[in-house]
């Protein structure tokens, strides 16, 4: 049986891993001991993934080297950590990564694959789409994109990684892939906001067209086949995230909308994405002269703008066609 190792120990990895675990052996690297012990011991990710019984192919530690052992590496730490992490890892025996993380790497304005190259020389891949971790890990029917630009080590983990309730479309578009599930996280804040603050399912609606339109834009200005950004990765993934407290932003998005700070809301063990994608995305956008109002002001929200004064501004922008 083959051996496949999960960077990451949240919800979302330890999700792969089970999933996984179906038809390969899975060690999973977790950061924090009592995650590793738990799984270990009790088969369960009592912190971030409770109730969720793990086969017994998943294996967690807390030693970066033991993921020497695998060949593919599905890496699920927060898109912030991505370069410290695969730093610290041992790279020498060139494994495949699969980038789960979606984010937009502060300062450098890189896409996860750009931050991953200038640690590895391997294609590196892109898994992504509208995935819940507690319904991929009780086996319910999901599907995403796995995207590479090598055509032929995309098939291959497609078929490595494919499973039953689990249904992978292949795409040779890592940007457009990280693209979508970057920008779909700052979108579901937005929501959040409009759900938290009461402005009806309309105002939500809306949000999400005028959203995916950001989306596109950012998007076709950085390369990204327009697709993608329509396809599971994107539109599908937008869609999710904007519409359920399930999703750590959407849900972080609620509590702006009432009202609460910023600093307080940020302050679990789980990490919402968005909040740190927001202000890079807007940099990343200015610098390429693309508009993006929405993300602006959730950027915005998140440093402390007036919450009724962020609203106005949204609503009274300039008319224009569509």
């Amino acid at each position: 049986m083959s051996r496949i190792g999960v960077l990451g120990g949240g919800a979302w990895g330890t999700a792969l891993a089970a999933v996984m675990a179906s038809d390969a052996e899975v060690l999973l690297w977790a950061r924090e001991p009592e995650v590793a012990g738990a799984i270990n011991a009790a088969h369960e990710n009592t912190l971030f993934l409770p109730g969720i019984a793990l086969p017994g192919a998943v294996l967690a530690t807390t030693a970066l080297a033991e993921l020497a052992t695998c060949d593919v590496w599905l890496v699920v730490t927060p898109a912030q950590h991505l370069r410290a992490v695969l730093a610290a890892a041992d790279l020498s025996e060139r494994p495949q990564l699969v980038l789960c993380a979606k984010g937009i790497e502060a300062g450098s304005h890189k896409l996860m694959t750009e931050v991953a190259a200038d640690l590895i020389g391997t294609p590196v891949a892109v898994l992504s789409g509208p995935t819940f971790a507690h319904e991929v890990a009780a086996g319910k029917p999901t599907a995403a994109t796995l995207a590479c630009t090598d055509t032929a080590a995309g098939a291959a983990l497609v078929r490595r990684l494919v499973r039953p309730a689990l249904r992978l479309y292949q795409s040779v578009d890592v940007i457009g892939a990280e693209i979508g599930g970057a920008v779909k996280n700052v979108l579901a804040i937005a929501c959040g906001v409009f759900e938290g603050a009461g402005l009806g399912l309309n105002a939500r609606a809306a949000l999400i067209a005028r959203g995916f339109a950001e989306m596109t834009r950012f998007g076709l200005a950085r390369g990204a086949r327009a697709e993608t950004l329509a396809g599971l990765s994107g539109l599908g993934d937008l869609v999710l995230t904007c519409s359920s407290a399930n999703s750590r932003n959407f849900t972080l998005g609620m509590g702006l909308g009432r009202g609460e700070g910023a600093a307080a809301l940020l302050t679990g063990r789980t990490v919402a994405e968005g909040a740190a994608t927001a202000p890079v995305l807007v940099e990343a956008a200015r610098s390429i002269g693309v508009d993006m109002p929405i993300c602006a002001a959730v950027a915005a929200l998140l440093d402390g703008a007036p919450l009724a004064q962020t609203i106005v501004d949204l609503l009274s922008r300039p008319l224009r066609t569509e």
